[in-house]
Parts: structure tokens; sequence; C-alpha cells
């Protein structure tokens, strides 16, 4: 009979292997989001940029709040991360005296411009995100994506028997990072909604920014453009405690009730919170709230790449596809392609729109009533 042959597939065994392989990433996925969470608990990058120039391990090591830091974990978890890009690794190879592999090389860590995001002293820095979305408590409701197909409900309610918002209420700690999350990924859309949006305030004298929390980014954006009058439109208990800022008024009250009167309304992040219905109602506010004919919304969210889109927006396409399964462990929301925004924002009373692009993970969508 003679050996066995692979003629008849020569390239099935192959792509079985690379299908394994597909298979190991994916169950390790989590990984990825773990030693990166390490690196921004350490302040590895803080302490790279501290020395102003690439750092020994031991120059590393030294730099880390403890006592004691174990050096032969820390040289592993580099070296992942050095693979997966977030740092740089030069090696220089060192004169032994002895049979010591560990110390075949010295090392030298640097900076690029995926670590520079993690820079504490920077203001765009997304490592309170990184802590935030990485939290065990924020992370238990992706334990429920299966029994949510299969019985409904919302995950995070499986997970913690209330929603995000009701857990934060109830756990000061939680909600520190939660905040400081939130903030962090805010500094980051605004910069790119001020340098992306150009002259699109221009005619607006007044805008209410619709769920703007604190108020510190219609605060930015009144300093960038002073001939526009702030609403910093909130629940009651939100604004109540809002600093005061030159050229914005804090308003409390209900989206879902009646929203400000004003030329334009900002909503970012607001939308993909909510299911189609609650948006519809939402929108149709929005246009009581402005004049017919000049009003405008202006609505910062992701949008998603259609099903037969290749991946554009540097790249941002997948990430949407990972918020979209955020917003079912974490709301009952979700992330709309543009075909999905058309269809809520006619229905919500604007027949008219725009995508702008902006050198962020969301997009602008302006819309208007006629």
């Amino acid at each position: 009979m003679g050996s066995h042959s692979n003629s008849s597939g020569d390239d099935q065994p192959e792509a079985l292997v690379r299908g394994q392989v597909q298979i190991w990433k994916l169950m390790f996925g989590f990984a990825e989001s773990m030693a990166l969470k390490s690196a921004v608990q350490l302040g590895v990058a803080d302490i790279i940029h501290s020395h102003g120039s690439p750092v020994t391990l031991s120059q590393l090591a030294s730099g880390i709040d403890s006592p004691s830091p174990d050096s032969s974990y820390l040289s592993r978890i580099m070296r992942f991360l050095v693979h997966k890009g977030l740092f740089t690794a030069h090696h220089t190879p060192r004169k032994l005296d002895h049979d010591d592999v560990d110390d075949a090389y010295e090392t030298r860590y640097g900076l690029n411009d995926v670590s520079r995001w993690l820079l504490r002293s920077s203001e765009l820095n997304l490592g309170p995100m990184v802590l935030m979305e990485n939290h065990p408590q924020l992370l238990a409701p992706w334990h429920q994506l299966g029994p949510c197909v299969r019985e409904g409900g919302l995950a995070f309610e499986k997970a913690h028997g209330s929603d995000i918002w009701g857990l934060g209420s109830r756990d000061p700690e939680l909600n520190r990072v939660f905040n400081d999350g939130l903030a962090s990924t805010a500094k980051v859309v605004m910069k790119a909604f001020l340098s992306g949006y150009g002259d699109g305030l221009g005619g607006v004298g007044s805008l209410v920014d619709v769920g703007g929390g604190m108020g510190g980014n219609l605060a930015e954006i009144v300093r960038a453009h002073p001939h526009v009058r702030g609403i910093n439109f909130d629940l009651p208990h939100v604004v109540g405690t809002a600093p005061e800022y030159e050229g914005v008024e804090h308003v409390g009250g209900d989206m879902f009730q009646e929203i400000p009167q004003a030329d334009a309304v900002l909503m970012k992040w607001i939308l993909h919170d909510w299911e189609d219905d609650k948006c519809v109602e939402i929108l149709n506010k929005c246009r009581k709230a402005i004049p017919e004919r000049r009003g405008k919304v202006i609505i910062v969210e992701i949008v998603l790449p259609e099903d037969d889109e290749k991946e554009e927006s540097g790249g941002f396409g997948e990430v949407g596809l990972v918020f979209d399964l955020l917003m079912i462990a974490h709301t009952a929301g979700k992330e709309r392609t543009e075909r999905q925004w058309k269809v809520l924002l006619e229905k919500g009373g604007f027949p008219r729109y725009r995508v702008i692009r902006i050198p962020a993970l969301p997009a602008i969508i302006e819309a208007y009533p006629v």
C-alpha cells in the first residue's frame, strides 16, 4: 500500500494549521489586554520618557514603584509588548563569562507612536481608558454574550444585577475609574473634533450639548469659538455639581422630555447607548429644539463600515466592530453603519445629512431637518 500521501489536497493540512493558529490567537486575545494593562499600571511609558532615551531592563525596573520588582517577569512582559509593537527594543550582544542565556544581550526599550498614547504627562493619554475597560467588574459582562443570545436581556444586568450607572453609584472606586476613562477619551475626541470640523460652528450662535456631563467638552468648544453661547444639558444631579465655565450655562433636565432651544444640538457618544426607538425619540426632541430652516444636529459617533466595504478610516473599522460588542456588554445600545444612521435620522426628522471623518474613532454626522 505504501505510505500515506497528501497529494489529493496538498494545501488542506496547511490551511487547517493556519485555522488552528487563528483559534489560539483568538482564544488568548485577552493576554494582549492584560499585558497592556500591566504596562499602564507600572507606568512603563512614563519611566522610559523620564530618561529621555531608551532604557535597560534594570533602569526600567528601578523606576517601578516597588521595593523589589521582579525583573524576570518584567522582561517577559516587555518582550511580548515589543512583539505587539507597543515599545521598541534594541539588542546589543554582551561578552559572557558564564553560560547565562538571559544575559546574552543587553536590551534597551524605547517609546514609539503607540506607547506615547500611554504617557500620563500627555494631554492625550488613553491609559485611564485601558484601566477602565480592563477593570474586573467591567470585564464580567463580556462573559454574558452567549447567554444574551440564548435568553435575551442585558449582559451588564446579568453580571451585576443593575445597569452600569447603578453599579457606579454604589462603588466609588469603580465610578472614579469609569469617569477617568471617559474623560481621557473625551480629550482625544474633542481635539479631533475641533481640528476636523473646521468652520462647522461658524454660523452657530448657540449650541446645546445634550448629555454634556460636567460641561468640559462644551467649554473647550466655546473657548475655540467665542461667538458660540454654550448650553450644557444633562440630568439635574449631574449639572448640579458642574463647575462654572465662561460662556457656558448649565441646564438640568431629561432629553426624553424636552431639550433647550438652540441653533444647533451636539450629541457626543449619546445615541450609541440607546435602542433605535429611543434614539428616534431623542432626535425628535432635537428637531423641536432647533430652528427649522437653519438648525442642525451634530452627532459624534462611530460609523461602522458596511459589510461589503473595505477597511477605511486609518484602521478604525475593526475597532468599531469591537465597540459594537462593547455596547452589548455594557449598554442596551449599538454602533451603526451609515445606512443604519440614514434610516434612524430619517425617522427622527432629519432627512439630510453628511458624514465628516476626523482623526479619531468616531466621525461627525451633521444632520439637518430640511
